[in-house]
């Protein structure tokens, strides 16, 4: 088990009320969240610690008035609602663990909670989506060398197919098949799949060769030789095919390419070409249920917050009114 797959808690810790975890309570911690949820969990829950450590109180089990304390200091420091969420969710997760009744739910903690959201605000300022025109604005900048034409693939597959960088980086050869209209491919475990049912995308033809999905994965596998294991590989200065590229990897590539087509690198990550999908195919009209089918996601909330940007313009009412 790594550091990251480790306790939540740090056992080092000096608060006389933290004692290190035991083996079940360290293999829940290690099987029932995604590899990214635990890092940042652990991280908050470090955090939540080293402040209860400094005031000289309980971290486990913690009382309603040292959580509603800790979040005004958090809120004071300019800490983002959306933070403050989650190392609420670290707090009760940890609590939970040990085996207690998660202070988070009372309603000392909740009503300074909403009393913070109310004053700070909970909008997000998220990433741009990188959309059609943005995708082939990047796909034309890119060089005509092997890490050029991964780097296409990457791009193309990862918009197409709404996925997130963690699917990406994780498909392997036996995970794809070319059919006749286009790819399939299965997804064998994702954020919202933790228990690995597993999901299928289609990705059709592309009507223009210079930006077809399957037609660029085709070429990126023949051009490294790929015929087993990782799909998508670190591609070194010499040209040379690497081990499997890592989530950062494909971040990297993103801002890459955004910035060699002249767009702001800094508002481009790995999630635009997932978000950029779903905002895209909402401009052109695509229900909520398809869009929802290609992305994945289980909830109506997020995918509206996509369908609602990508419907900005298509039906205006300042639009319609003769300006």
């Amino acid at each position: 088990m790594s550091q990251d797959e480790s306790l939540l808690v740090s056992p080092s810790s000096s608060s006389s009320s933290l004692s290190p975890f035991n083996q079940r309570i360290q293999d829940y911690a290690a099987g029932s969240k995604a590899a990214s949820t635990k890092r940042a969990y652990r991280a908050d829950w470090v955090n939540f610690t080293r402040w209860c450590d400094q005031q000289g109180v309980a971290a486990l089990p913690a009382a309603p008035a040292t959580i509603a304390a800790y979040l005004t200091t958090q809120a004071d420091t300019g800490k983002k609602a959306s933070t403050l969420d989650r190392r609420l969710a670290a707090i009760a997760f940890a609590h939970r663990a040990a085996g207690h009744d998660s202070p988070t739910n009372s309603l000392l903690v909740a009503s300074t909670g909403a009393g913070i959201r109310r004053q700070i605000g909970t909008a997000q300022v998220g990433k741009a989506p990188a959309i059609t025109e943005d995708i082939r604005a990047m796909l034309e900048a890119l060089p005509k060398n092997s890490k050029g034409m991964r780097d296409c693939a990457l791009l193309l597959v990862g918009f197409a197919g709404a996925f997130r960088r963690s699917e990406l980086v994780a498909l392997n050869m036996e995970d794809v098949e070319f059919k006749a209209a286009g790819l399939v491919i299965t997804v064998r475990r994702s954020k919202t799949d933790q228990e690995g049912e597993g999901m299928r995308k289609g990705l059709p033809f592309g009507k223009c060769e210079e930006t077809c999905p399957v037609r660029a994965l085709q070429a990126w596998l023949k051009t490294a030789k790929i015929t087993t294991g990782a799909i998508f590989r670190g591609v070194d200065r010499h040209g040379r095919i690497l081990d499997r590229l890592s989530d950062r990897g494909v971040a990297r590539a993103v801002k890459e390419a955004a910035k060699a087509a002249g767009l702001d690198a800094t508002r481009y990550s790995g999630h635009s070409l997932r978000a950029g999908l779903a905002t895209a195919a909402a401009a052109a009209g695509v229900s909520e249920r398809a869009i929802m089918a290609q992305t994945g996601h289980k909830s109506e909330r997020m995918v509206r917050r996509y369908i609602r940007d990508g419907s900005l313009f298509r039906e205006n009412a300042a639009g319609s009114v003769g300006l």
